[in-house]
């Protein structure tokens, strides 16, 4: 069963791989011309100011596929944010050997893997950033040779990306120690992913566990660390079973609520439910640099918990950013009333359904769901037959006093002139 979601998983990549297009970037680090593969977002076009997270695949012809379909995929079910991912072509006249090498004393990218690295950070980020609509967030992802590569990152004062997917490294001098005293160190939120498995190369499956065990030294809560030993499993599918795990990693914030953070983390909270949903947004944009409205799927499990919890005036708090993020719609007005018709205040709540009525629907908020509302709270209200000068509903006392023949109002002034010309 593993096999056949792994061949799906390959088949859905290759289906989508032909919507990316190549470009061809002149390199004065490298001293020659570099191809890259570039998949913008499907509604970049149409959010001309809007900005998405990159992710930069190292070894782009074997792994930008498998990274472009489980993206697609994950975009596709709204668990993971649209990105421009960008794959770096190397098997071109043996350019992956030279572009990873070291100096095995220092342990640094030399000779031709310093120009390939430099080439990374100075000419194609600035490029990318330039040509196209780059967000603050960024990764890079690689395997083996370039999966060693890319950790040299890590070393810079800044290290240039958020995000880290180190599959299968071939760890170079000293990185095994080296890289878990410098997370260690960091004053910034990085995201870093490693995976071996059982089948794996028996050098790496030796440096890379010996990686994780240092890294549970680690204690700097900016350090979102994840490590997987994949069984039945070789040197080659650790690609394959590692990539869905990395990007659920880093993009695990940003998924809608499901129903086990509801009932884990949301519902059984006193109060305060509205506040976890913008420290979740807020959370969002800090991490990813992504600012989104709230989904309308979380409204609801926000709007749940309330009413379970009976917490009903928060329902003025979520008012106020529906009406923010959401202003030409009926829901701040659906929020409103709700709110108003549970304070028993039903005058208020009604010219709240009434107002949404002659604005946009949204979701399952539709104008004939506002106007029963409003009909349904009107026939909540006291008739006015049964109300005092005063206003003071004395329906019940009236009812006693006054005896059962007796009209339940004055006739009206037409009526009476009606009895006087009888008379």
């Amino acid at each position: 069963m593993k096999h056949t979601l792994q061949l799906l998983a390959v088949m859905f990549s290759l289906t989508v791989f032909s919507q990316s297009f190549v470009e061809k970037i002149n390199s004065a680090k490298l001293n020659s011309d570099r191809e890259i593969r570039i998949k913008l977002p499907n509604s970049y076009n149409a959010n001309p100011d809007r900005k998405y997270p990159l992710i930069l695949v190292l070894d782009s012809e074997f792994l930008y596929a498998p990274f472009e379909g489980n993206l697609h995929y994950g975009t596709y079910w709204g668990d993971m944010p649209e990105v421009i991912l960008v794959g770096i072509n190397q098997n071109k006249n043996n350019e992956r050997e030279s572009d990873c090498d070291f100096d095995p004393r220092t342990g640094l990218p030399a000779g031709k893997g310093g120009a390939f690295f430099e080439f990374i950070g100075s000419e194609l980020l600035p490029y990318l950033e330039k040509k196209y609509r780059v967000g603050s967030f960024k990764t890079i992802a690689g395997i083996d040779a370039t999966a060693g590569l890319l950790n040299a990152f890590l070393y810079k004062d800044i290290p240039l990306f958020n995000a880290y997917i180190s599959l299968s490294p071939d760890l170079q001098t000293n990185m095994e120690e080296r890289i878990p005293k410098r997370l260690a160190q960091l004053q910034q939120p990085i995201y870093y992913y490693t995976a071996t498995a059982d089948g794996d190369l028996k050098k790496f499956q030796k440096q890379i566990k010996t990686l994780n065990q240092n890294m549970q030294a680690v204690k700097n809560d900016l350090i979102n660390y994840k490590f997987d030993d994949f069984s039945n499993a070789n040197h080659y599918s650790v690609a394959i079973l590692g990539i869905p795990q990395a990007l659920n990693q880093i993009f695990k914030i940003y998924e809608p609520i499901s129903v086990k953070e509801y009932q884990e983390k949301i519902v059984i909270l006193p109060q305060d439910y509205v506040k976890y949903l913008t420290d979740k947004y807020e959370a969002i944009e800090k991490n990813l640099g992504i600012k989104m409205n709230v989904r309308l799927s979380d409204f609801k499990a926000i709007e749940t918990a309330i009413n379970k919890n009976e917490r009903f005036e928060e329902y003025e708090l979520l008012a106020q950013i529906s009406g923010q993020q959401y202003e030409k719609t009926m829901m701040y007005d659906y929020h409103m009333a709700t709110y108003w018709e549970k304070r028993g205040e039903l005058k208020k709540a009604i010219k709240n359904y009434e107002n949404a009525f002659v604005k946009e629907e949204i979701g399952s908020l539709t104008k004939d769901m506002m106007m029963a509302k409003a009909a349904e709270l009107k026939q909540k209200l006291p008739s006015k037959k049964n109300k005092l000068k005063g206003g003071k509903d004395t329906s019940e006392e009236v009812t006693e006093e006054i005896p059962a023949d007796t009209p339940a109002e004055e006739p009206k002034a037409d009526e009476n002139q009606e009895q006087k010309k009888d008379e």
